[in-house]
């Protein structure tokens, strides 16, 4: 079974390991300048492919010449998993037995770019791994493999990501050896009117709006821990709060102001709720509990954020 993988993100490189020897070429998108001197940082991705020493094909987009040198390694399957671009549809039809995708949701819901960060922002009790044959649609093709897992309450973006990356890498091998042995037999054709989108996360979306409530706050905090992170401004500087957690849900009428501060953290009114902040970064200054940030910084108790 030769197997072409697609992949750019960290959430794709336990599956890389896991179905390595199988795998003929990997696909990834190329970096982009990044930092104040435009630098190149090489993706986890094209990492793995380096210490694993497989052919490596990096583009910007498919309009790329060097996509059509795939043809050379006359696939079988392609495997996606977390790779960014929208693949077309003359390439899907290249390998000679299926394109599959590995999607971490329940499709048809949450279709789309960011289906981690938005299952936690809206507070879902569970999600979970869909495997599909691909098509021309957005995770729209029929569906081979799903699972569920629970989101616990201490679940973010970070852990989740982390443990359904994991799970991707367990199933991953015994799937394609059936897809080998016996082909693709179950199909589920998903029900479209069911499917849901999320849009892309933008850098916007981390600003923190007082005015909600701490439960909808703290969803925020932990759909956005890895980028961009939740912000607020203290004193004209931006703040960025990577934990918290909800300390009261009585209603405020005054949000964003500073109550009070302890060995806990510090804690801020919100229309619904005290948000107990538990971990910050001030701009240009380092990563810190937010007890030892509220110990620090002179006078932040009656400050109003935002």
């Amino acid at each position: 079974m030769k197997i072409v993988f697609f992949g750019s993100s960290s959430f794709s490189v336990p599956a890389l390991y896991a179905i390595h020897s199988h795998v003929v070429c990997v696909v990834t998108k190329k970096a982009k300048p990044q930092g104040r001197g435009y630098g190149l940082e090489d993706n986890e991705v094209k990492k793995a492919s380096l210490t694993l020493k497989l052919p490596l094909i990096e583009i910007t987009s498919f309009k790329d010449e060097k996509i059509h040198t795939i043809r050379e390694f006359e696939p079988d399957l392609f495997v996606v998993v977390s790779f960014g671009l929208i693949i077309p549809n003359w390439l899907l039809n290249l390998p000679s037995v299926e394109a599959i995708n590995v999607h971490p949701s329940l499709l048809p819901k949450y279709r789309g770019p960011s289906p981690i960060q938005w299952a936690l922002w809206n507070g879902e009790k569970e999600t979970g791994i869909t495997i599909i044959a691909m098509n021309d649609k957005m995770d729209a093709g029929d569906i081979l493999h799903q699972e569920r897992t629970t989101i616990s309450e201490q679940d973010n973006m970070v852990t989740l990501s982390e443990r359904l990356s994991k799970r991707v890498a367990e199933i991953l091998p015994a799937f394609i050896k059936k897809i080998e042995t016996e082909g693709i037999e179950n199909r589920i054709v998903q029900n479209h009117d069911e499917a849901t989108y999320t849009p892309i996360i933008t850098k916007e979306m981390g600003k923190i709006d007082w005015s909600m409530g701490a439960f909808e706050i703290v969803r925020q905090i932990k759909a956005l821990v890895m980028w961009p992170t939740a912000f607020t401004l203290l004193d004209g500087h931006l703040l960025k709060i990577f934990d918290g957690e909800v300390y009261h849900t009585e209603t405020n009428t005054d949000t964003g102001l500073v109550l009070q501060a302890d060995k806990r953290g510090f804690f801020v009114t919100t229309s619904s709720g005290t948000l107990m902040v538990k971990e910050v970064q001030l701009e240009n200054k380092k990563r810190m509990k937010a007890s030892a940030f509220a110990h620090g910084y002179r006078g932040l108790v009656g400050k109003r954020l935002g």
